[in-house]
């Protein structure tokens, strides 16, 4: 508790962008250049760690397990070590994990994911014209298909600015978007079977779903307050 009063009560004037953007180029990097060496040592340490678990999960699971474990583990902590090199006084990696926790930047990186999500889907349907998408064992054409292909950016997208700016229909919004790829999922497995990319994207769903309900209070009191 008493590290996270010493980052409430530190001037937000004296944070350093820099420190961060260097070290999201490069991780420790910003710790480095700010002169604190040996938290770009940790940073490394625990960087050699995870890549260590990428590569034996993608010797055994495949590419697509490292990939998967990169976006669920690295990723966060590559935008936390950033976010440490970023404040007033760089702390430890826990005490940095605290105070992005009470300050709901874990609902806002999510958010950040779901907005990732809605460019790669645009991508994809601009470069992809004819591709259809599944739904409840049906690949919908004409104005339909088009339609149903508009909803997944559109969704992500509310979601995204939602969740980046801590809005409670942002919760709600979500929660009708994962009741409708849960059933969607479902009746596919139902018809097509249980393929790997059907089955990762269900069970990450599931995870995220799981942990937006154990944090939906960020979405409700920020609002409240703001």
């Amino acid at each position: 508790m008493g590290s996270e009063s010493n980052f409430s009560t530190s001037d937000q004037s004296s944070t350093s962008p820099l420190g961060g953007i260097l070290s999201a180029i490069l991780p420790g990097l910003g710790h480095l250049v700010r002169g604190y060496p040996i938290h770009m040592i940790w940073v490394l340490m625990v960087g050699g760690l995870l890549g260590v678990c990428t590569w034996v999960l993608g010797a055994v699971g495949g590419p697509g397990a490292g990939w998967f474990f990169g976006m669920l583990i690295i990723l966060p902590w590559w935008c936390l070590q950033a976010y440490q090199a970023y404040l007033p006084t760089p702390q430890g990696q826990w005490a940095t994990l605290h105070l992005a926790w009470k300050r709901a930047h874990d609902i806002r990186y999510l958010g950040g994911l779901f907005l990732l999500t809605a460019f790669t889907d645009l991508y994809i349907i601009l470069a992809n014209p004819d591709y259809l998408l599944t739904v409840f064992c049906t690949k919908p054409t004409g104005i339909p298909g088009l339609l149903v292909k508009a909803q997944s950016p559109a969704l992500h997208i509310a979601i995204g600015y939602g969740f980046l700016t801590l809005r409670r229909w942002a919760l709600f919004v979500f929660l009708v978007y994962a009741g409708f790829g849960f059933l969607n999922a479902t009746s596919n497995f139902a018809c097509f079977g249980f393929g790997r990319i059907r089955t990762v994207f269900f069970i990450s769903l599931l995870v995220f779903t799981a942990y937006v309900i154990c944090r939906r209070d960020c979405l409700v009191t920020h609002s409240r307050s703001s």
